[in-house]
C-alpha cells in the first residue's frame, strides 16, 4: 500500500537535523571523545524515539485544550502536557527558551512584516485602505 509509506515518510523528523542534534548532545556529555560515530539503526532509533514523544505530547496537550473548551492549543497546553506526562523537569528550561526566542524575534509579528505593507500601498496607489468598518473620511 503506497499511501502508508507516503504518510510514514511524511511524519519522519529530518535525519541531519537529528544526527545533529544527537552529535552536538554528546559532544557535550563528553567533550574529550569530539568525534563520536553513531550507528544507522541508534539514529533511526532516536528519530522514532522523538517523532513518538511528538505524538504524545502533542495528543495529550490537545487533550488539555479540549477540556478547556478551546480549539486552539498554546503554550501554556504544552506545559501542562509536560507535567501530565511526568516530564515537570522540562517546563523550567522549555520557558526559558521561549521567553528567549520571543525576546529575538519580539519586533516581528507573524503574517505582518513591513514588505507586506508597502505591498499594499503599492496596490491602492500609496492610499492606505480603510479598515473594517471604516469609510476613510474623517
Amino acid at each position: 500500500m503506497e499511501t502508508g509509506k507516503v504518510v510514514a515518510e511524511a511524519e519522519e523528523l529530518p535525519k541531519a537535523i537529528v544526527r545533529r542534534v544527537v552529535k552536538d548532545t554528546l559532544s557535550r556529555c563528553s567533550p574529550e571523545d569530539s568525534d563520536i560515530n553513531i550507528h544507522k539503526d541508534a539514529l533511526l532509533a532516536f528519530s522514532e524515539s522523538a517523532r513518538i514523544f511528538i505524538h504524545y505530547l502533542t495528543a495529550t496537550a490537545n487533550d488539555i485544550c479540549k477540556e478547556s473548551k478551546r480549539q486552539t492549543m498554546n503554550a501554556g497546553d504544552v506545559f501542562k502536557a509536560l507535567e501530565d506526562i511526568e516530564f515537570p523537569e522540562f517546563v523550567g528550561p522549555l520557558k526559558v527558551s521561549l521567553n528567549e526566542f520571543k525576546r529575538k524575534n519580539g519586533g516581528k509579528k507573524e503574517g505582518s512584516s513591513p514588505n507586506k505593507e508597502v505591498q499594499k500601498k503599492r496596490k491602492t496607489g500609496g492610499k492606505s485602505t480603510p479598515k473594517k468598518g471604516d469609510t476613510g473620511e474623517k
